[in-house]
């Protein structure tokens, strides 16, 4: 009997969606148990620190918190299949695991909670059964439920942006359709670290919620059945006739995937220039040690960084977490040849990005003991 790993989560986490797609991607075998079962609060949460998801429970009993942590495990213990060669492949696939981490929470929120006449009954059928049943179970799903559309808010969705958030996601929706017409992942023929980053936001809430899904299968049918072959151990490309292997060759980056990019580079920018600002001013009044816990939102939900985009000025939570994911990137830049570096500048450069590789914290972060912690 093969031993499988165990992990916790839920059908309609966002961030499970990511761990779970590359568990299945390369036929890794494993339950997954909701985090409302008992043995969660008991044995994992006191090994994993915080009572978020996705967790998981090697065969070996190693408990590993956070999707980033779940998929580098793997990577590091099988030779890092999912990682291209190439200098440019690698920057966009670090890229794509940020802005799905990162980048498209405003979107996810927004189609979740804002739509509560095609949404509400799916989701209160799943935060209902991810509660043990017992006292007081509805009161429990209805305060996990007012606590998630809070969190759409620390996210930057206010009362009066809907209209701009779907404008500036149909943009990206139908920019990403396009590129998923030509090539069934981001980068070619086999996924990469950023199509399991992608998945995050674009399973649990945009690619299943009852709204979103509509959407998505209406206006983004190449997108749809990316979202279906990233929960399929096979490749599952079938409409690809001459279908190839692999990521593409000499270090390609499709235009599609530069307009893509271009598209996502209008948020992304400003909004890391401003939660790095608004981190670092945190940082010098407080001046936080070495191991010190680098809680997701600082200041208790009350660090909001404000941006402008297409004239839209948005207000939302400063994000230490963004700086780890963003840490890769750099780190990784840092490694390449002066030939490469060229390369990677150019290509950035068209995308609207390059501002990425000098946008800092004045401290680093790091994972210590399964905790975001302040280096």
């Amino acid at each position: 009997m093969v031993e499988k790993h165990i992990l916790y989560g839920i059908p309609h986490s966002l961030y499970t969606g990511r761990a779970r797609s590359y568990l299945i991607k390369n036929r890794i075998p494993f339950n997954e148990l909701s985090c409302g079962h008992e043995s969660f609060k008991a044995d994992i949460v006191p090994s994993a620190k915080l009572a978020t998801i996705p967790v998981l429970k090697t065969t070996s009993g190693e408990v590993i918190r956070d999707g980033a942590a779940i998929i580098e495990y793997f990577e590091l213990a099988n030779g890092r299949p999912c990682l291209p060669k190439g200098a440019r492949q690698q920057t966009i696939s670090h890229l794509f695991d940020l802005i799905g981490c990162e980048g498209l929470l405003r979107p996810a929120m927004h189609y979740r909670w804002n739509f509560p006449e095609e949404n509400l009954e799916f989701l209160k059928y799943h935060f209902f059964n991810a509660q043990r049943a017992g006292p007081n179970r509805q009161e429990k799903t209805d305060y996990m439920m007012d606590r998630m559309r809070f969190a759409g808010r620390i996210f930057g969705v206010s009362d009066n942006n809907h209209s701009f958030i779907e404008e500036l996601y149909m943009d990206f929706l139908q920019a990403l359709n396009e590129h998923f017409s030509n090539v069934p992942y981001l980068l070619g023929w086999k996924p990469c670290i950023g199509d399991f980053g992608l998945m995050a936001p674009m399973f649990a809430h945009l690619g299943r919620d009852p709204k979103p899904l509509a959407l998505m299968q209406r206006e983004a049918i190449h997108v749809y059945r990316w979202v279906e072959r990233m929960n399929r151990a096979e490749s599952d490309t079938a409409e690809f006739f001459e279908a190839g292997h692999g990521y593409l060759e000499q270090d390609e980056i499709p235009e599609t995937l530069v307009k893509v990019l271009s598209i996502l580079a209008e948020d992304l920018v400003p909004e890391t220039q401003a939660a790095a600002l608004s981190i670092n001013h945190w940082l010098a009044d407080n001046q936080p040690s070495h191991g010190t816990s680098a809680s997701r939102y600082l200041g208790k939900n009350k660090s909001m960084a404000e941006f402008t985009v297409r004239g839209e000025i948005i207000a939302a939570g400063a994000q230490p977490y963004r700086f780890f994911m963003l840490q890769k990137i750099q780190d990784g830049y840092l490694k390449f040849s002066k030939k490469d570096k060229l390369l990677v500048d150019d290509l950035l450069e068209q995308c609207g990005l390059k501002e990425m590789l000098d946008i800092k914290l004045t401290q680093r972060l790091g994972q210590e003991d399964n905790l975001e912690v302040w280096l």
